[in-house]
């Protein structure tokens, strides 16, 4: 069962995605929450598998509320997916680098919604490809993080390949064929990485492949 806990300061929205969640056997939404404060304070009693959470709210907003629930070693299990009107815009790339999963426009389709919510409860980001593009134009325009390349000399050649295929969006099985090896193996290596370089999930993975220069924005 993978349970969720919604967080919006909007009451009918929250009403309307509980109602989808919740026709599903295998989803349960365990609380809602309409600020960050309340996310945080539900998230510590209830241990949800998946946080939706909206970006802009009174209080404390989403991006601070995901940089604490990522901080929390209590937390650890917990995947932040980020809900935008926007689409992919400043705020959604600093939720990323606070330790999202991934992010969601707040009009997705049903079917999508539940993907993204399986998705990321596997410990997957919730990145295509399109929008890792974005991510990598971000970069172009800023200054490498020092800090972000502890534990890249642990790495092995292997992982760090599969490290640069994670950043340019790709699957564990899309991975397994360019490094022809078993999805397994790839699984394997970049779950090896994550421990190394302290990354949460894949999102972070891909966030901390770029800011510490081991994939070169312009590797497109």
């Amino acid at each position: 069962m993978i349970r969720v806990l919604l967080v919006d300061d909007q009451p009918l929205l929250r009403s309307g995605f509980r109602a989808l969640l919740d026709l599903e056997d295998d989803i349960e939404v365990v609380a809602e929450a309409a600020d960050g404060a309340e996310c945080l304070a539900l998230a510590r009693e209830h241990l949800p598998d998946i946080v939706l959470i909206d970006i802009r709210m009174p209080v404390l907003d989403g991006i601070e509320a995901t940089r604490r629930i990522a901080a929390d070693p209590a937390l650890a299990g917990v995947h932040v997916v980020i809900l935008t009107n926007y689409g992919f815009d400043e705020y959604v790339f600093d939720a990323l680098r606070a330790g999202a999963a991934g992010f969601l426009v707040k009009d997705i389709v049903p079917e999508d919604l539940l993907h993204a919510v399986r998705v990321a409860a596997r410990g997957d980001a919730l990145l295509a490809p399109a929008i890792t593009r974005k991510l990598i134009d971000r970069y172009v325009s800023r200054p490498l993080h020092p800090a972000a390349a502890r534990g890249l000399e642990e790495l092995t050649n292997r992982e760090r390949e599969a490290v640069a295929w994670v950043a340019q969006g790709l699957s564990n099985d899309e991975i397994a064929d360019r490094m022809v090896i078993s999805p397994m193996t790839a699984k394997t290596h970049v779950n090896r990485a994550m421990t190394k370089l302290h990354a949460r999930d894949r999102a972070q993975l891909v966030v901390l492949a770029y800011e510490s220069g081991l994939v070169a924005p312009h590797q497109r």
